[in-house]
């Protein structure tokens, strides 16, 4: 029998880097969640192992070794078969974690198919530094590179509406044109009992790559003021290394009259309102 998995899209709710290591990789402490919107994994017994990638975005994702998911497999067990389908619909290098949360969905869904623990989420860092989060998609704090996970208090009910504006801005470009490598971690992170009080703590943090994705591409400033001119956005911000960015709502109706008024505005940009998921268990649940 298939089994399926749900990769939701991550979102960094905020990003400090706080150093970088003598082998070049940066330390990073971040607030991730989780946002009702991503790909879907279906995996299927088979003798070898092979990936077809379908969805609105498919096109350019490759299906060989160098795929995440692929490499997911083999690392979970590398002589097993299986045929895997990656219904694909976050954009690709974009900040909000697509490939990694795939891997992730495809160690999950293995997992159960060959009857195999999971490996512990440090040992997932050797695919990607958010591979870890993604392995068990719910709030949580994210330091190391990326290995070093930890609880946050519960996260009130919000949702996000996510905007990509269809330029790239690669990664380790960002990184290099990041003016400090040495900031300040994240503050503790308090209960906050509604979206506006989660928008106020997080007014107190940063996203350290934002500035230098900003200057690389003014396109990602284009987006975050469209965002920030919604009614009803508490905080707009970029995720990741960009260019996707986020608003923050306190109610449905809110994200839904932005997504809508935003698409029909820039209708060349991926725009999607999704709940921020307050767990795993509501994530397996979510649509795309």
């Amino acid at each position: 029998m298939p089994t399926e998995e749900f990769a939701p899209a991550k979102v960094n709710l905020a990003l400090h880097v706080t150093g970088q290591r003598a082998d070049g990789y940066h330390l990073l402490d971040s607030l991730v969640v989780f946002a009702g919107v991503g790909d879907r994994l279906t995996a299927e017994p088979a003798e070898g192992l092979s990936l077809d990638v379908t969805g609105p975005r498919a096109e350019g994702v490759p299906t060989g070794p160098e795929n995440l998911v692929m490499r997911a497999a083999r690392l979970l067990d590398p002589g097993r078969g299986a045929r895997l389908v990656l219904d694909k619909h976050l954009p690709a290098a974009a900040g909000i974690g697509g490939g990694s949360s795939d891997a992730a969905a495809a160690l999950r869904a293995l997992a159960r198919l060959w009857g195999l623990p999971l490996p512990a989420a440090g040992a997932t860092a050797v695919l990607g530094a958010d591979v870890p989060v993604c392995l068990d998609p719910r709030p949580r704090r994210m330091a190391g590179i990326g290995d070093v996970l930890s609880e946050v208090p519960p996260l009130p009910p919000a949702w996000l509406v996510l905007v990509n504006p269809g330029v790239p801005v690669p990664t380790p470009a960002v990184f290099r044109a990041l003016a400090r490598k040495d900031g300040t971690p994240l503050p503790p992170l308090p209960v906050c009992t509604d979206a506006p009080s989660l928008a106020a703590l997080l007014r107190g943090m940063r996203n350290d790559l934002e500035p230098p994705a900003r200057g690389l591409q003014p396109r990602v400033t284009e987006a975050l003021a469209a965002l920030g001119a919604q009614p009803g956005c508490l905080l707009a911000r970029m995720s990741g290394s960009g260019a996707t960015c986020f608003g923050l709502f306190a109610r449905e109706a809110q994200a839904q009259g932005a997504a809508t008024a935003l698409a029909l505005s820039r209708p060349g940009w991926w725009v999607r309102a999704a709940r921020m998921l307050p767990g795993a268990d509501q994530a397996t649940r979510a649509t795309t």
